[in-house]
């Protein structure tokens, strides 16, 4: 059993790939049959595994999400209560519900077992740049 917080800096919402670094990770634990757990220790951003071979699909999955949950200064979004951060501080919140925080991975052979198109991605929220933690347990 292995655990590491790894730190992901954002420069916006958007999506920003760390697959290269779970792999190592899980390479240094010599763990050769186990569950990699991903957590993320943030309220306003989340967690994804995606398509990692075509950028079109992290910037049509930022346009869908930008869409589905726009700031909270859009008209649509008047019923929003929570405005102290700013108008894209609540639209976090929703789409970090509507996502996920934690992700269970499998190794075998000491692999994740993604597929071949598959990376894993720190799913930025909020418009300001950030520091984000991410925990890696392997067990």
């Amino acid at each position: 059993m292995r655990q590491t917080i790894i730190r992901i800096s954002t420069s916006g919402a958007g999506l920003y790939e760390f697959t290269e670094r779970v792999r190592r990770f899980v390479d240094e634990s010599c763990v050769e049959t186990g569950l990699l757990t991903v957590f993320v220790r943030h309220t306003s951003c989340s967690l994804m595994i995606q398509e990692n071979a075509d950028v079109d699909v992290q910037r049509d999955l930022s346009a869908f999400f930008h869409r589905l949950v726009p700031p909270s200064d859009d008209p649509s979004m008047g019923w929003v209560v929570h405005r102290h951060e700013g108008p894209d501080d609540m639209p976090a919140h929703i789409k970090s519900a509507l996502t996920q925080t934690s992700i269970g991975i499998p190794v075998s052979d000491g692999q994740v077992m993604l597929g071949t198109w598959q990376g894993l991605y720190l799913f930025e929220h909020r418009a300001n740049p950030h520091r984000r933690e991410v925990v890696l347990h392997i067990g």
